[in-house]
């Protein structure tokens, strides 16, 4: 504690105040019945391609609401709910589906890819989709959630991985303090293995669960679980990265560029196609400059910022968030930072994977436990630990903001890990069995009528409504300027993009830099 509290110590208020944040939140489009909608994005909202604040993720039916930058909580959630009551007024009937597991799904083949346009770069990212459906599944995409961009003026790339590796060390407690998803629809499952269990007819669980969408039913990947990704490093995580990107993968091989057709299939034949493929509770990040690669940015000029991934959406909050989560958040990710971090090793990469699902499938079970530095820990004993050394830190964001509300956070963390039933993983079960039959399509639906109701119903002032249609006007006149530029076929622009070139480092310098994987 005495280190932490050494580290806290050298961090000037201004630098605290120099946190910045923002937000990215999936949400699939529903019919009134809770149905996937099957219709295109919504010509109101301007083009996916282009525009700064809404776009589709996976799925043509997948929006995904982005927030700028923003130096202050209030201000982020201002936006977030902004964006969503425009949204909500070019929805017609549509609902946003407030759960991360999906509404009711179509047969695989029939949830529609995301369309950007016949441009080259909307075309590679339509492909890409299409690569991920082939590799993975469509259903496994239609799962949602909240991504938090966080970062903090002054952190080296060597501090930013000690923060990734503490991060994955103890993200356990964030999937169990906000885990909202341990139902699902039994579409989701149809056809497939899988460990939960049937609640009703249409409706699957675990008792204990937390969050489904981070276990293993969620975003994993065997193919992936192969790649030794270290975080001790920039330059060992991108030399695992540059591996996966560019040495082909015999199953994808066999899968093809194209068709017999002549349809592509997938961008590249490689273990992942683009470096977003790579499934991560927390990623290094840096904004991209047009046409560059994600992996080239960080490369030469550093992480700007990390990306926490692993957020359910809470079917509780309408905008999906609370202040209260995202100001946890903000302390949990300063412990991570300032604490000691020791380098990882393969055997603790592979524990903290184990931890993980034990978490997100049994978090609530009293008796449960992970491993941790080659013992067995009480899930909620370490929990409290961690929560505790968080202390002096809150203290410290509420000095620098004149507030109470980050000790607040810290408190509901502490009062969640003494009572489990209060926990948004066992709200969702508890409003299921109260309210609607035990079923999970019944629960997910009623919460997003009334998250639109909600949205709709708060002051919205023409001033707002005219600027999100400059914004939306100005996306297809952007995508249309895009289309009109390009002058290569789009296999030549697949493989100019693909390219190990493109990477940052030259195929030669790669393998001195993977010894310190």
């Amino acid at each position: 504690m005495s280190k932490l509290q050494e580290a806290l110590s050298t961090l000037a208020p201004a630098r605290l105040q120099g946190i910045r944040r923002g937000i990215e939140k999936e949400s699939l489009r529903a019919t009134p019945t809770g149905a996937l909608a099957m219709t295109p994005h919504p010509t109101a909202l301007g083009s996916a391609l282009t525009h700064p604040n809404i776009t589709t993720d996976y799925s043509e039916s997948q929006l995904e609401l982005i927030t700028g930058v923003h130096g202050s909580v209030e201000q982020c959630l201002e936006e977030l709910t902004q964006v969503h009551q425009f949204t909500y007024r070019a929805l017609g009937d549509e609902l946003m589906w407030v759960g991360s597991m999906p509404c009711s799904l179509p047969a695989d083949e029939n949830i529609p890819i995301g369309r950007y346009g016949s441009s080259n770069v909307g075309r590679a990212k339509s492909v890409y989709r299409m690569g991920l459906a082939h590799r993975y599944g469509r259903r496994m995409q239609t799962i949602s959630g909240i991504h938090y961009n966080w970062s903090l003026p002054g952190v080296t790339d060597a501090q930013y991985f000690g923060l990734i590796r503490n991060f994955r060390r103890h993200a356990f407690l964030l999937l169990y303090l906000f885990g909202a998803s341990p139902a699902a629809c039994s579409t989701f499952v149809a056809g497939r293995k899988h460990e939960l269990q049937t609640l009703t007819p249409g409706t699957v669980y675990m008792p204990y669960g937390t969050s489904l969408r981070m276990g293993r039913l969620g975003y994993q990947s065997e193919a992936q679980a192969s790649l030794a990704v270290s975080y001790n490093s920039l330059d060992g995580y991108a030399a695992s990265l540059h591996e996966a990107l560019t040495k082909p993968y015999p199953a994808y091989e066999k899968i093809g560029i194209t068709n017999p057709g002549g349809e592509y299939n997938q961008l590249a034949t490689t273990l992942l196609q683009i470096e977003n493929e790579f499934y991560g509770t927390i990623r290094p990040k840096r904004v991209i400059r047009p046409g560059e690669r994600p992996l080239h940015a960080l490369r030469e000029r550093g992480v700007e910022y990390v990306e926490v991934r692993l957020m359910d959406l809470d079917p509780f909050v309408p905008v999906g968030i609370k202040a209260q989560t995202i100001r946890f958040l903000d302390v949990f990710l300063l412990h991570c930072l300032l604490a000691d971090s020791p380098d990882d090793t393969p055997q603790e990469i592979a524990a903290l994977g184990r931890n993980q699902h034990r978490t997100a499938a049994f978090g609530r079970d009293p008796s449960v436990l992970l491993e941790r530095d080659g013992r067995e820990a009480k899930l909620t004993d370490w929990g409290g630990q961690i929560v505790a050394e968080c202390a002096p830190i809150a203290a410290m964001l509420d000095a620098v903001h004149n507030t109470t509300d980050y000790g607040d956070a810290l408190r509901a963390a502490e009062a969640l890990l003494q009572n489990p039933d209060m926990l948004p993983s066992a709200r969702v079960l508890s409003a299921m069995a109260r309210d609607h039959q035990n079923s999970f399509a019944a629960f997910t639906l009623a919460q997003s009528a009334l998250a639109k109701d909600k949205l709709l119903r708060l002051p919205y002032t023409g001033g707002l409504q005219a600027r999100m249609e400059a914004v939306a006007r100005q996306s297809v006149a952007d995508q249309a300027a895009v289309e009109a530029a390009d002058t290569m076929p789009f296999e030549q622009y697949r493989q100019q993009y693909i390219s190990p070139e493109r990477l940052g480092l030259t195929q030669a310098a790669v393998a001195p830099a993977l010894a310190t994987v």
